[in-house]
């Protein structure tokens, strides 16, 4: 059975290595039901991943149904040597292959979402975007996946997604920078079309802007952290932020960002935030 809730708050599994067992159970102790990871042996370890949440639902922690689980398909240009799939194969079979890798690796026989790790090029879509998002959608009629998304898009490869897509996309998922109005046009067209922005590196794509007075001194006048803030104007704004952190305290404090309340003029100031704000030394 899927998850009878959408996700506000996900924990991204990148970049744990060893450690992601430890941390995806030291996660769900905290409080998070949705876990973020790819079948991207270079970036993420995904068994671990599974490991760990088996360990939480040994534990009575939870149960699968009271998880959200997000994995990725990655194409060869960002893989290492330790492939999920056959790189001979065609792309179809590669997602079919890569797909099934994911669920004996998580334990589950259902993804909650399924995201295609980023298009092939870095404009527009190639014809292998569109086969393997169409083996994507089979594999979504088939039962087999909740939902859809894409990462590391730009607006007209997400556009030309959704004019050709048969299943449109319900989360995308970029990294989102300050200096570039997090992601302001992306999240402008993910609104419009319904579709929830994911942003991910919010704290450490925007070291600079966490020290501006539009958030550190808000900050500390509301008694919080700035990570705390950020977290909470994402959730204002409409994103479902990720938080990689590895400290048990961190991870309560991100997920208590939803407790925070921020006037809209604080959320349109921290909107506006740049670097370029920076006061000179």
């Amino acid at each position: 059975m899927p998850p009878s809730f959408s996700p506000y708050f996900m924990y991204g599994t990148a970049w744990k290595e060893d450690e992601s067992r430890r941390l995806t159970r030291l996660a769900i102790e905290s409080g998070f039901r949705a876990i973020d990871t790819a079948n991207q042996r270079k970036h993420y370890h995904e068994v671990g991943v599974g490991e760990g949440i088996a360990d939480a639902i040994q534990a009575g922690l939870v149960t699968r149904e009271d998880l959200f689980l997000q994995t990725k398909f990655t194409y060869l240009a960002g893989q290492d040597a330790r492939l999920p799939y056959d790189p001979q194969a065609d792309f179809p079979t590669q997602v079919r292959q890569s797909f099934q890798s994911s669920l004996e690796h998580l334990g589950t026989d259902r993804l909650d979402s399924y995201v295609l790790h980023g298009p092939s090029q870095g404009e527009g879509l190639g014809d292998c975007d569109h086969e393997v998002w169409e083996t994507m959608e089979a594999l979504h009629g088939g039962g087999g996946i909740g939902v859809l998304g894409v990462s590391n898009v730009n607006l007209g490869q997400l556009e030309a997604l959704c004019a050709a897509a048969q299943v449109a996309p319900s989360f995308v998922q970029n990294r989102c920078y300050a200096r570039r109005g997090w992601d302001r046009e992306i999240r402008s067209f993910c609104r419009e079309r319904g579709i929830v922005y994911q942003g991910f590196s919010l704290l450490t794509a925007n070291r600079k802007e966490l020290k501006l007075p539009v958030i550190a001194g808000l900050a500390e006048r509301l008694g919080k952290t700035p990570a705390q803030v950020v977290f909470r104007f994402a959730l204002e704004v409409g994103m479902l932020p990720l938080t990689g952190t590895t400290d048990a305290a961190h991870m309560r404090e991100d997920l208590a960002a939803h407790e925070l309340k921020l006037s809209p003029a604080e959320i349109a100031a921290i909107e506006g935030c740049s670097q370029r704000d920076e006061p000179r030394s």
